[in-house]
């Protein structure tokens, strides 16, 4: 089939200069990079078209466009307006992307195509065109990429499952006193791997054994000290860095890497796997012990089986004295001292419940947190100031109700969901996005539309570099814009921008009422 090209001829022997955008991801290395190029540059010719620049992700996920530099730097490229191309040929639709929403590999070409930039699907059956049949061939083809990666994730889950149960290791650092061993598939060792190390033959497996004999003698130090003497790990942590032990990172000892050193039962020889999972790159989750997968003294063990027990209900013995209500206290007052919470942080605390006991008493570290009224997130140095734009945002929305009032119009504020309806004519909610320098000296924002709520409008006020005033606002018509086309950079390209204001004078605008003279 002839594929129908919207890009717009040249005249004479001036060729039509196009960008090229190329991924291989380790799950389908069938589809390598050179092999799309040479089928690329195969079309380019066909077409009279020149590549004049190239973009290309190797061994990357089409799952997510984190991690994607190439694709990145595209989008990039296409949004600041400063390309020398008016089209990007791509293999096909799995090589954009194999979004687990097919939305999402919409959005990003249409970021391109607003901007004036066509993606052409070079070895795709349907038309490079806007007819219906194109439309629908190709958004069965993104459902079909997205089901793709569904259904492997489940073949691979089960693959893991298999092996682990089969007793060999997958995935993660040995730890102090344990090394990784290669064996193949008749179980002949083949020998160890070093730390970044990976096994290059598919057959091959993976199994703990024990390490150098001074490892497994720290370890086991590290045990009696904390049966026998009663020392609590920030303590045995201290005495280990005093004397210039390392961990098998190279790094000093802390309240954490102690624990986890007397909590993990790949050292009694026991392989446990799921207990998080991060199934699609979606979302991180740590799963409850019933889902698990375990294969029980599936490796020579380094440490007996009768200390480990006893340094487990020794842990247990800390929070079982505690009711729930003492255990949250302790919980506020750690939050109370670092501004965060997470495992670590809690595992780091001298004479309070370990972050596993918070996991088992109530279901999940996150429903703890949720009982304080803590909400984690990944940038804790910003709490405060999240905490003070959270007090700042019902101010900034009375002020705009104030705005709107004095244009003549109306605004009823829910009290649930603070969104505005408008003259009872349009809806609007308010985003106040938090200001980030990056390492880099430039600024960056913050911007989470809370798409819940189906505002007509959403007012994104970006604050200032000190997050105490705005810095300018936009206003962006939800029928145009998505998470993934918002205005995070200081200049964001016309398409953006054009949405970019000062103040709000041009909100209130579409709020005021106009008198009208009496009909004669």
């Amino acid at each position: 089939m002839r594929h129908a090209i919207m890009v717009e001829e040249k005249s004479g022997d001036r060729k039509i200069p196009v960008a090229q955008y190329t991924r291989m991801s380790t799950e389908h290395q069938r589809y390598s990079t050179e092999n799309q190029t040479q089928f690329i540059a195969g079309f380019a010719s066909e077409h009279g078209m020149e590549i004049v620049r190239s973009y290309q992700d190797d061994g990357k996920s089409g799952l997510s466009i984190e991690g994607r530099k190439g694709l990145k730097q595209l989008l990039e490229d296409v949004q600041r307006g400063q390309v020398d191309f008016v089209a990007v040929l791509v293999y096909d639709v799995s090589r954009w992307g194999r979004f687990p929403d097919p939305d999402e590999a919409a959005v990003h070409e249409h970021t391109c195509k607003r901007n004036g930039i066509q993606v052409i699907f070079c070895a795709e059956q349907f038309g490079n065109d806007t007819s219906l049949g194109s439309t629908l061939l190709k958004s069965l083809k993104r459902s079909m990429a997205a089901e793709y990666s569904r259904e492997l994730s489940v073949k691979v889950f089960a693959g893991h499952r298999n092996l682990v149960q089969r007793g060999y290791r997958q995935g993660g650092a040995p730890g102090l006193g344990l090394r990784r061993q290669l064996i193949d598939e008749h179980h002949n060792v083949k020998g160890l791997l070093h730390r970044r190390d990976r096994k290059n033959i598919q057959s091959d497996r993976v199994v703990l054994v024990p390490g150098p004999a001074e490892e497994i003698a720290t370890v086991h130090r590290i045990y009696r000290l904390f049966l026998d003497h009663g020392m609590p790990e920030r303590v045995i942590a201290s005495l280990l860095n005093r004397e210039n032990v390392l961990t098998d990172y190279g790094r000093p000892w802390t309240r954490g890497t102690v624990h986890q050193i007397l909590t993990n039962e790949k050292y009694i020889g026991n392989n446990v796997y799921n207990h998080t999972s991060y199934k699609l790159k979606i979302q991180h989750v740590r799963n409850p012990p019933d889902q698990w997968i375990r294969k029980d003294g599936a490796f020579e063990s380094i440490v007996p089986l009768d200390w480990y027990l006893k340094v487990q209900a020794v842990i247990a013995s800390r929070s079982h004295h505690l009711d729930d209500g003492e255990m949250l206290k302790v919980l506020a007052q750690i939050l109370e001292k670092c501004g965060a919470l997470s495992g670590l942080i809690i595992d780091e605390e001298d004479c309070a419940p370990s972050s596993a006991a918070y996991r088992s008493r109530f279901g999940s570290l996150l429903r703890a947190y949720n009982l304080i009224g803590f909400l984690p997130g990944r940038d804790y140095s910003y709490l405060e100031i999240n905490r003070a734009l959270r007090q700042r945002h019902p101010e900034v929305l009375t002020e705009i109700q104030r705005g709107i009032e004095q244009v003549g119009g109306f605004a009823h504020r829910d009290r649930e969901t603070d969104l505005l309806n408008v003259n009872g004519e349009f809806s609007a909610s308010l985003v106040i996005a938090r200001c980030k320098l990056t390492p880099a000296g430039s600024y960056r924002w913050r911007i989470r539309l809370d798409t819940s709520l189906s505002p007509d409008i959403t007012v994104v006020a970006r604050m200032n570099h000190d997050n105490t005033a705005p810095f300018d606002f936009y206003l962006l018509p939800s029928i145009d814009f998505t998470s993934a086309f918002l205005p995070y950079a200081e200049c964001n390209g016309f398409a953006l921008d054009a949405y970019q204001f000062e103040t709000l004078d041009v909100f209130y605008l579409l709020a005021a009422r106009v008198p009208l003279a009496e009909a004669a």
